[in-house]
């Protein structure tokens, strides 16, 4: 691969970094914005966004909007008044539907012109302002050009077409969304959906830890599947090594109670697990071997099985390089938890706490998930 073709791909390490790059490219467009996150949230940066985004319609760029409207449930629609009159177009993603509370487009995509592309753990919120050490939420992002920005394009239009229909048939127009794009020769996009059928992005990630020796994972919500827990499990039998960065603090506190759940298991097996300090960490980062994936989904069962969700799987040796130096950095910021202690750490009260909130969120959440699919089908 030549060094253009390498150079196509760039790390946002902080909030700050995402954001004036996001913003430049927003300023900077003059065909086309697309916009698609599962949270918008006023703010110092959200704000100047939105302005930003009713310059360019008044401009005469094509803009729109796709925004959840369960992560979005707070905004008060009036926010978007200046950017609709202005000639913007705006959609919610699943409003007013039952099925709000269970699917959800928890993608994060800012695509400007058709010519560079943004993804990642960013939602357009005050938050993630910052460094992620001293201010802000730690989250990982890209910047994309070449052949990829296609690919993330088709999806928008897929989810923007959808974004009309009830959820039964929108499950049914996720085939449109399972199409072969054009790729990179070492770039993929991976889509994730609810519902039966092929999971591009688990069955990469499953066929990637089937041999691998050397496992990295940043993940703000970690309750991975069991077939990803046994890979797991491999990995270590075979002499492998896995090392797990997980919120040492969390804006979702049962989420965080459900992973403490595994953390037995976890250290008895052999997991390397490391708590992050400083800030809430939002990062979903994984590194298999000479592989890494950046983008939306945790690996939790609402991101595997629940959402619509984006990730990149790359093999670029420098952006694996690169990811690596990332993930590194963040474990100098990290508590490593150790078996002994943790046991010391875990009262009876906080125990039934963590089996319940493992229960809900592994099982009863997904058995709630699955009637909406049967009623889809």
């Amino acid at each position: 691969m030549s060094d253009s073709d390498r150079a196509t791909l760039q790390w946002l390490r902080t909030g700050d970094e995402a954001f004036a790059s996001m913003l430049k490219a927003v300023q900077d467009a003059r065909r086309s914005i697309e916009l698609e996150t599962y949270i918008y949230a006023p703010g110092p940066f959200s704000n100047q966004l939105r302005d930003s985004l009713v310059l360019a319609a008044h401009r005469g760029v094509q803009v729109r909007l796709l925004i959840d409207a369960w992560g979005s449930q707070d905004l008060d629609p009036a926010y978007w008044e200046p950017f609709q009159d202005a000639g913007g177009h705006f959609r919610w993603f699943n409003r007013g539907a039952l099925a709000g509370l269970t699917f959800r487009d928890h993608r994060k995509l800012l695509l400007c012109d058709g010519r560079v592309a943004f993804t990642g753990g960013f939602n357009i919120a005050p938050e993630y302002e910052g460094d992620g050490v001293k201010r802000g939420w730690r989250d990982v992002g890209l910047r994309v050009e070449g052949p990829l920005v296609e690919s993330l394009g088709e999806g928008f239009e897929a989810m923007w077409e959808a974004s009309l229909l009830r959820h039964p048939r929108f499950m049914r127009w996720r085939r449109s969304l399972t199409r072969r794009f054009p790729q990179s020769h070492r770039h993929e996009v991976l889509w994730g959906f609810p519902g039966r059928g092929t999971h591009p992005f688990k069955q990469a990630l499953l066929e990637d830890l089937d041999q691998a020796q050397d496992v990295r994972l940043m993940s703000a919500y970690f309750l991975p599947t069991l077939r990803i827990r046994r890979a797991l499990w491999r990995v270590l039998r075979r002499g492998g090594r896995v090392r797990l960065l997980v919120p040492g603090i969390s804006d979702v506190p049962m989420s965080q109670s459900a992973t403490m759940f595994l953390y037995d298991k976890l250290l008895r097996s052999g997991v390397e697990l490391f708590e992050y300090q400083p800030q809430i960490l939002h990062g979903k980062l994984i590194l298999i071997d000479n592989v890494v994936y950046a983008g939306s989904s945790n690996l939790d069962t609402r991101s595997l099985n629940i959402n619509y969700e984006v990730m990149l799987r790359m093999t670029d040796r420098r952006l694996v390089e690169e990811a690596r130096s990332l993930f590194d950095g963040a474990l100098l910021h990290s508590r490593r938890v150790q078996l002994k202690t943790w046991r010391r750490e875990r009262p009876w009260y906080r125990r039934w706490h963590q089996a319940w909130s493992y229960l809900f969120l592994s099982r009863i959440d997904l058995y709630f998930a699955k009637k909406m699919w049967r009623r889809s089908g």
